[in-house]
């Protein structure tokens, strides 16, 4: 098995590619070893000292460092658990843990609106995101504002702002006049 690299915008995220699906849809966000329970490729990641963050899309794993490490250290056991992982057999994701949709539910007068941005989210946004190791989910709209949170490789990254600023805020603002603004969330 190899298992190829990509660096990412966020300069304590790396982008691990294994050459087969990592999930069949959706996506799955460990920001904290302690989230990883539902997870035996999660855990596995979070036994190397050092990972602060592991994000799975489907074909992909992200995986964020604390900055006191160098990715030249940690780097060569990330891809021995990575592989151990794939050729145990096990399962990415135990039991009924199902991945997120990346989609919060909304109703009401505003339906329309939000279904058409989550329709630019997923045929424009999403695909792009996910190139660079991570996903922004939608959260909200209210009043003119779209809330977002931004996973994986997105999350803490230094450009995040520029991104959701001057990228999604100025693409939902074209085609949906309705959208005033687009605000991070933390979950």
């Amino acid at each position: 098995m190899f298992i190829q690299t990509e660096s990412t915008p966020n300069p304590a995220t790396l982008k691990f590619l294994p050459g087969q699906t990592v999930l069949e849809m959706g996506t799955a966000d460990f920001p904290t070893a302690e989230t990883a329970d539902k997870s035996p490729l999660a855990t596995r990641i979070f036994a190397v000292d050092g990972v602060t963050g592991v994000f799975f899309g489907t074909d992909f794993v992200t995986v964020t460092k604390a900055d006191a490490v160098d990715w030249d250290h940690i780097k060569p056991a990330l891809l021995g658990a990575i592989m151990e992982h794939f050729q145990s057999g096990q399962p990415v994701m135990s039991g009924d843990h199902a991945p997120a949709s990346g989609h919060a539910e909304h109703s009401g007068e505003d339906g329309p609106i939000v279904d058409q941005i989550k329709e630019l989210l997923d045929s424009r946004v999403r695909p792009a995101v996910a190139q660079d190791g991570g996903d922004i989910t939608f959260h909200g709209f209210d009043r003119g504002v779209v809330y977002l949170h931004m996973q994986g490789a997105c999350a803490g990254c230094p450009s995040s702002t520029l991104t959701l600023k001057m990228g999604i805020e100025n693409l939902l603002r074209h085609y949906i006049p309705e959208v005033t603004e687009v605000r991070p969330v933390a979950t």
